[in-house]
């Protein structure tokens, strides 16, 4: 589902005050001469996690839609902001990460070359605990910007598997990239839900199909007194226990950020069968994560 219309112009000066005016604007990497205690987050992709809307409230699959819950191999981030309260609005809590972006494709993206993609238990951001300010905060927001996954589908009533490169971020621009074992070069800017296809182990060789999903689902329990810009992917979740930073610390502090896969692969259903059929004219619809849980570990 998309960002509700009536956001919209809230939307746009949201983005300005997020993607042009961040603080702090560090590698996810660190560098080599940094000293004392990392901040670590971690994504975990898990199917079994509940499904939510973009209101944060457990979803079903719509009718005239299949889902299937997608193996991810990988994903990146755009940007991290630790919140305290549920009415911090989207900018105004700590950010401690912001992605380089570029212009070459015209207006401001993502620049998906320099993006950091991590598989399942990998660190998506190591900066130095200094970075986030002593406090309490009880939300984490990340902007995630491209997932790659695999998927099942059916073509003459035989099983398949294909990968997905999809790509989630407000804007992005992409030089080349690879799916699988295909890359694919595009030199341009592409808006939310951009994706690219790529048949598993084709019988016969199998050009990479692209298209424009219509919508991402981005989940936001906070929409009534924090919401997002729409077209953006800012997923946001609660810390089961707040995390409070002291300033004192001595160790690392790491996060795993889960991200629900249940059923986030969903396609136009022409046969009400649920298997993914992309031969009958079956596509891609929604590939937004279905929820997120920051956990201290």
């Amino acid at each position: 589902m998309e960002s509700p219309i009536r956001f919209a112009l809230l939307g746009l000066l949201a983005t300005a005050l997020v993607f042009t005016a961040c603080k702090k604007e560090d590698t996810a990497d660190p560098a080599p001469d940094d000293a004392g205690p990392r901040l670590i987050l971690k994504f975990k992709f898990d199917s079994t996690q509940v499904r939510l809307n973009n209101l944060g409230a457990p979803s079903t699959v719509p009718s005239g839609r299949g889902a299937q819950s997608p193996v991810f191999n990988r994903m990146s981030a755009h940007y991290v902001e630790f919140a305290p309260t549920a009415t911090t609005w989207l900018g105004q809590g700590d950010i401690v990460y912001h992605a380089p972006e570029t212009t070459l494709g015209g207006d401001t993206a993502i620049d998906h070359d320099l993006s950091i993609e991590v598989g399942q238990g990998g660190a998506f951001l190591n900066v130095p605990l200094s970075e986030l300010s002593p406090g309490t905060y009880q939300w984490l927001r990340v902007s995630l910007a491209y997932q790659n996954y695999d998927i099942r589908f059916s073509a003459f009533n035989l099983p398949f598997t294909g990968t997905i490169a999809s790509f989630i971020g407000y804007n992005t621009y992409i030089g080349s990239f690879l799916v699988k074992d295909s890359t694919v070069t595009v030199n341009a800017n592409k808006l939310q839900g951009f994706w690219a296809f790529e048949v598993n182990d084709p019988p016969i060789p199998t050009p990479v199909e692209q298209g424009q999903a219509p919508g991402t689902t981005v989940v936001n329990p906070l929409f009534a007194t924090s919401p997002v810009p729409a077209g953006s992917c800012v997923v946001t979740g609660a810390f089961p226990v707040p995390l409070t930073i002291t300033g004192n610390e001595t160790q690392d502090v790491v996060i795993e950020v889960s991200v629900s896969t249940n059923k986030s692969f969903e396609w136009l259903e022409t046969d009400g069968d649920n298997v993914f059929e992309p031969a009958n004219g079956e596509t891609p619809v929604d590939m937004g994560v279905r929820g997120m849980i920051p956990t201290v570990q």
